[in-house]
């Protein structure tokens, strides 16, 4: 899959500030972890600014909301980092094949939030390639 800095546009400081919006949007507590704050943090930061495979990227993500960096909605903050970071390619999809689009959306959704797998990734992953490399 092509290669980008997918997550560039997206600092640490913004991931806290859309973990802070959700939580308040349902009354509950704001907070960093203590185990899995720092972690996530570092990792996510290294990812940042350089390249990296749109499976990569995916990646970074469901292991940040696996270190669980906050007391609350960790999968949906990510899982709404990473749909902002694939909103181009999902715009070009709808154009060609809007199915396509809505399932590559929910199966990026559901692997960072740990309920796809990696094989259901990467299918989608080819099945996107394939057919923007056609178009």
């Amino acid at each position: 899959m092509w290669t980008q800095n997918w997550l560039d546009d997206y600092p640490w400081e913004m991931v806290v500030r859309l973990n802070e919006a959700l939580c308040r949007n349902k009354s509950v507590l704001h907070k960093p972890s203590s185990d899995g704050y720092d972690a996530a943090r570092q990792l996510w930061e290294s990812a940042r600014g350089r390249p990296l495979p749109l499976e990569r990227a995916l990646v970074v993500a469901y292991e940040c909301h696996a270190l669980a960096p906050f007391c609350f909605f960790n999968g949906n903050t990510f899982v709404a980092v990473t749909r902002l970071a694939i909103e181009g390619v999902l715009a070009k999809l709808v154009a060609i094949d809007p199915d396509l689009a809505a399932s590559f959306r929910s199966v990026t959704g559901h692997f960072v939030a740990g309920t796809e797998g990696m094989e259901q990734l990467r299918d989608a992953l080819g099945a996107v390639e394939k057919h923007l490399a056609a178009s």
